[in-house]
């Protein structure tokens, strides 16, 4: 079988839970509720937060064709953290123009730099692609500040293109934006490989612009089969494994 640098050209990869996460989400969102008088058990709010999540990302019905903008991407977020909020009883004690407040600083403290970190896997490995000659792209559903935040990470410089959904008017599953990246990068689909997490918005969305497409799998609601580290790129023989996920 070809190796990586024998089939392909580039590499784009999605960036929310493939290159990058919230490790703190449930202890920042418990401080904030803290210091407004609330004393909300963290382990909780990390469960309903990831029933929200599931719920309204993974779980979410797209015809694919939908107007994507900052302000639908804040919309979609304020309605995950206010059901959160809700989940934690915050109504019996706040009003509700107080949880849409608290809804919409949850976002902006989201989509800041400074709680994301990167997966242990990728430096590392966006180095040695880099390194090896291929191309690196992201496409990502995400919120305008995305570069800001890969640049606070100290890998913006390894990405040409960077298609971020709030700013080119398209989102993930719309195959759209993965012609978009195409076009934009001068590639050809078929000498592409793109990793993300979302078995519509990264694995189908990809195929139906021509592009391959493996799944990794970061946590262990992740079903399906994929990679488990992008390590597995670089490992001949673990790519070669899921050759047949990547391509059907």
């Amino acid at each position: 079988m070809p190796s990586l640098t024998e089939r392909f050209d580039a590499v784009f990869f999605d960036a929310g839970d493939t290159l990058l996460y919230i490790p703190q989400a449930a202890a920042i969102m418990r401080r904030y509720l803290a210091e407004r008088g609330l004393d909300c058990e963290e382990r909780r709010i990390g469960e309903l937060f990831t029933e929200s999540y599931r719920l309204l990302y993974y779980g979410k019905r797209s015809r694919g064709d939908e107007v994507c903008s900052p302000e639908s991407e804040r919309s979609f977020w304020k309605e995950v953290y206010k059901r959160v909020l809700l989940g934690l009883g915050v109504a019996e004690h706040r009003e509700e123009r107080t949880i849409e407040q608290w809804s919409h600083e949850w976002f902006d403290i989201f989509t800041s730099p400074e709680p994301y970190e990167l997966f242990d896997d990728v430096a590392d490995t966006l180095e040695r692609l880099s390194r090896e000659g291929l191309r690196l792209g992201v496409v990502s559903n995400f919120a305008p500040t995305l570069r800001t935040i890969l640049r606070h990470k100290s890998i913006l410089h390894y990405f040409d293109p960077v298609i971020v959904s709030t700013e080119v008017g398209l989102e993930k599953p719309n195959p759209a934006i993965f012609r978009l990246a195409l076009e934009r990068s001068g590639l050809k689909a078929e000498r592409v490989l793109h990793v993300g997490d979302h078995d519509v918005n990264d694995i189908w969305a990809a195929r139906q612009a021509g592009i391959t497409a493996v799944k990794v799998l970061r946590y262990e609601y992740h079903a399906g089969e994929g990679i488990r580290s992008l390590h597995e790129l670089l490992d001949r023989s673990s790519f070669d494994a899921c050759e047949g996920v990547a391509r059907s």
